[in-house]
């Protein structure tokens, strides 16, 4: 008897998922892949399993990953030092063909295993392919002294994008190809920029005009004053969040770049828990979700 209540429990799960596999099937979910998840051995398999469901019932995920942990630690093998100026990786011409080998030899092959392994039919692609990801140098600035002009900082072959070859990555889609991406852009004159994992997914999400952007993290998702779990938030709840300093730190970037892409329409943005099994199914397709959701 116990068999078949936990039967049917498994048949009420499929049948809460029903609505919103309806209501997703066609569209196109940005997933940035990052922190713990790609560093677990259970959570990686899980991951890619999840990404090929997706594909199969009819969505279509599209992933950029990142792997900072991964390039600071090839360098450290290589005896060459992370430098790291307001949480940007200085990155020189040494550390960019080290950066570039570790993400997209690498990483985005690993990833692109993975998910083929479990049925999926993924390619890897990095921003030189097609100019997939077109960028320019980005420059930090840090303000010196009140009243006075902000000190430009040159942190190397770091880039922002300008912009995506969305055509490139639609067509794959169509083809029943998952699109695995790589954060590296090249620039007007042929060269390799470092771009943050974020800022990339973003941009794509906004370049295909997705359904959804989903950045794994390895907190709960954002978090109020008492550090309880904020469910769902608008732009004015963020905005007043990141005056008053409650949202900070590394979640800042993640938050700003939700709500770029989401006036550049995205429809939602999501931050969610990537050190938990199935973290992207549980909020595409229960009722109660998981994470924070960011809408206008």
């Amino acid at each position: 008897m116990d068999d078949v209540k936990k039967s049917v429990e498994r048949a009420d799960i499929l049948i809460e998922a029903l609505p919103y596999i309806r209501r997703f099937t066609g569209k196109t979910i940005v997933i940035k892949y990052g922190g713990h998840a790609m560093v677990d051995e259970g959570l990686k398999d899980s991951f890619a399993r999840d990404v090929v469901l997706m594909k199969y019932i009819g969505l279509n995920p599209v992933v950029v990953h990142g792997g900072g942990p991964q390039i600071g630690s090839f360098l450290k093998k290589l005896g060459k030092n992370s430098t790291f100026v307001q949480g940007m990786r200085v990155t020189d011409e040494e550390t960019m063909d080290i950066v570039e080998m570790v993400l997209v030899g690498k990483v985005n092959k690993e990833i692109v295993g993975l998910i083929n392994r479990h049925g999926g039919l993924a390619i890897g692609l990095s921003g030189k392919d097609a100019r997939l990801i077109r960028a320019e140098k980005y420059f930090l600035s840090a303000e010196k002294v009140k009243d006075t002009p902000p000190e430009i900082i040159d942190i190397g072959l770091v880039g922002k994008v300008t912009a995506i070859n969305a055509e490139i990555i639609a067509s794959l889609t169509a083809d029943g190809v998952i699109p695995v991406i790589a954060p590296t852009g090249v620039g007007e004159h042929g060269e390799t920029y470092n771009i943050n994992a974020d800022l990339v997914a973003g941009a794509v999400a906004a370049a295909l005009a997705a359904e959804k952007l989903i950045l794994l993290t390895d907190v709960p998702g954002v978090l109020n004053g008492q550090g309880e779990l904020i469910n769902t938030m608008d732009e004015g709840t963020t905005r007043r969040m990141i005056e008053d300093g409650t949202i900070a730190g590394g979640m800042f970037p993640k938050v700003k770049c939700c709500l770029k892409s989401l006036k550049a329409g995205v429809k939602k943005a999501h931050i969610v828990d990537g050190r938990l099994k199935h973290t992207i199914l549980l909020e595409m397709f229960t009722d109660q979700g998981i994470g924070t959701e960011i809408v206008l």
